[in-house]
């Protein structure tokens, strides 16, 4: 803990860039995917850009650093704007938390790479220290990020895709759902006992996916 910030200070530069680069990335794939698919209204707010200042929220963002859960400004999307309104619905959601395992799986593989020809062997201490820091939070961000937007809680990504992909019957009963889903989200999020036994061992399957990703990158560098 960094006094009232929920990170270290001398992790704090590494961890602002990393999860400006990753929320960014994020809600970019929202943006990007709607408007290739049909929906310009992403696009007519400013919203397909890599400029981070026209994703992040800054309420959200202070919360990231005092409480460690955060979050950046949703994307608009109108999905009376796709051919296929519930399918294309599902493809950009799911576009932000593929980003995110996409960059965490570069970040890997990048790391590997220092790892594997000794690069960092050539650097000064502290440049291979900024180096190594910043690829492994890349790589455990993205996966949390992955992991987390997929919970199927309102209003995480996860929900978003269970609203279109359950049959238009059981709309009214997931309107009572997020009622007080809300409720069971900030007590699993901001209670510590509960949070231990349900959302950290879920987000520990980061681990694992780590674990899957190491064998591609080891077939790609011949290791």
């Amino acid at each position: 803990m960094g006094g009232l910030l929920f990170y270290d200070w001398n992790t704090l530069p590494f961890v602002i860039l990393v999860l400006v680069l990753s929320f960014t990335i994020h809600e970019f794939a929202h943006a990007y995917s709607a408007y290739k698919l049909g929906d310009s209204t992403a696009y007519q707010f400013g919203r397909v850009s890599l400029n981070p200042m026209v994703h992040l929220d800054l309420f959200g963002t202070i919360m990231l650093l005092i409480a460690g859960f955060g979050w950046a400004k949703p994307v608009p999307v109108n999905r009376g704007n796709f051919k296929s309104p519930r399918l294309m619905g599902i493809i950009v959601t799911a576009a932000g938390p593929i980003s995110n395992l996409i960059l965490a799986f570069i970040s890997l593989f990048v790391f590997v790479l220092f790892q594997k020809y000794g690069w960092l062997e050539s650097m000064s201490t502290g440049s291979a220290s900024a180096i190594l820091i910043f690829l492994k939070l890349m790589v455990s961000t993205n996966l949390t990020l992955f992991l987390f937007n997929l919970i199927p809680i309102p209003p995480l990504d996860g929900y978003r895709i269970i609203q279109d992909l359950v049959d238009l019957r059981y709309t009214e009963s997931l309107q009572k759902f997020e009622q007080w889903a809300s409720v069971i989200f900030l007590l699993v999020v901001f209670v510590r006992p509960l949070r231990q036994v349900t959302l950290d061992p879920y987000l520990g399957l980061g681990n694992n996916i780590i674990e899957l990703f190491a064998k591609p990158i080891a077939f790609i560098l011949g290791m």
